[in-house]
């Protein structure tokens, strides 16, 4: 006797592999491309509740402001390869069908006496419109972007952006703002730096300023000095001159309640250092809380390998290792004026500053912690 067929024989099997995700609705998606001195970086996103979920990315190191400290233009080479840059960001923002957009452009096209040529050029062969926004614009949009990592526990904030061709310092009193609404009061500095139109208690903004020196025009300013111990400390002492009409707390710095949030790839460099990362992960970083010793530690270790040993250095990598010790310097002037326990880590920025800010101003952002 022939055995019973069992049920469910002969069916296809369930599949391996997971089905392929659905295509985000493209009536939800914003993009912020921020185009500076040294870097292309752009971000494809949705709100999610209080925060934001990314969908697509782009990042390239362009050095658009190459040989600008020299010659006050952009060179042709530099403008060139940027434009190939952005010509991969329009096609992904095409493949998303994207249509709410901030495009920017920072401090190389601010300065730069042949800018506004370069932005009807990459109009006309990309199709994109760059819009080059005024400094305070760029310090603000990165503070919003670190309104997730401000402790309710912060009395006094100092955000600090390091850039390519500048940084940005704002010193923040949240003094009179009710502790949980501390990183609330923060999001809503997108309207401006001078002063809250809302009926609750705001943020205030003691003191801002941009100083024309980053990594990128820092080190062009000191590259014929030879040796490498020497140059780093010209380059500190030099950033630390260029602080002289900022200088809120200076002589007497908070200890309770103060936080520093750095926001560059320097920091985010250290702070891998720190942990000792081979490949660099996200998740580990952001949001890491550092002390000046640990930082301290960690620039130390980068002058005892020199040149050579920070461009084979894993944890440092191929497109940082130029430019690590200028960024180092900005940091290390900036824990002599502002010494500190709680400097936290923001692998964020201008880019989703920008998106924050749209999504705001748009209101699908959930009202919630941050």
């Amino acid at each position: 006797m022939a055995p019973k067929r069992p049920e469910g024989a002969g069916a296809f099997p369930k599949p391996v592999e997971s089905p392929a995700p659905k295509p985000p609705d493209p009536s939800t998606l914003y993009a912020a491309l921020d185009l500076g001195t040294n870097s292309c970086r752009m971000l494809i996103a949705q709100p999610k509740g209080s925060q934001i979920h990314v969908v697509d990315s782009f990042s390239k190191s362009v050095q658009l402001g190459s040989g600008l400290e020299t010659t006050g233009r952009l060179s042709r080479g530099s403008m060139r390869r940027t434009i190939q840059a952005l010509r991969i960001c329009q096609q992904k923002l095409k493949r998303h069908k994207v249509k709410r957009m901030r495009l920017v452009a920072t401090e190389a096209c601010r300065r730069a006496k042949n800018s506004r040529d370069f932005i009807r050029q990459v109009r006309r062969e990309t199709g994109l419109q760059l819009e080059i926004i005024p400094t305070e614009e760029e310090a603000r949009l990165a503070v919003i972007s670190c309104a997730p990592l401000v402790s309710t526990k912060t009395q006094q904030l100092l955000v600090v952006d390091i850039g390519g061709g500048s940084t940005e310092l704002v010193w923040i009193d949240l003094t009179s703002v009710p502790n949980r609404d501390r990183p609330k009061a923060i999001m809503r500095l997108h309207s401006g730096f001078r002063g809250d139109d809302s009926p609750f208690p705001g943020a205030k903004v003691v003191d801002w300023i941009s100083v024309p020196l980053g990594v990128a025009t820092l080190r062009d300013q000191f590259r014929d000095v030879e040796d490498d111990a020497a140059r780093f400390a010209l380059m500190s002492w030099f950033f630390e001159e260029n602080l002289a009409e900022f200088a809120p707390y200076k002589d007497a710095p908070p200890s309770e309640g103060f936080q520093i949030v750095g926001t560059s790839g320097t920091v985010t460099t250290v702070a891998a250092s720190h942990l000792g990362l081979r490949r660099y992960d996200r998740t580990k970083v952001d949001g890491l809380r550092m002390t000046s010793d640990q930082i301290d530690k960690v620039i130390r270790g980068y002058l005892e390998l020199g040149p050579k040993g920070r461009k084979d250095d894993p944890r440092i990598g191929q497109d940082r290792h130029a430019l690590i010790m200028s960024g180092s310097a900005i940091l290390q002037a900036l824990l002599r004026c502002w010494p500190t326990t709680r400097l936290s880590v923001a692998d964020r920025g201008l880019r989703e500053g920008l998106l924050y800010a749209q999504m705001s101003a748009d209101g699908v952002l959930e009202d919630g912690p941050y």
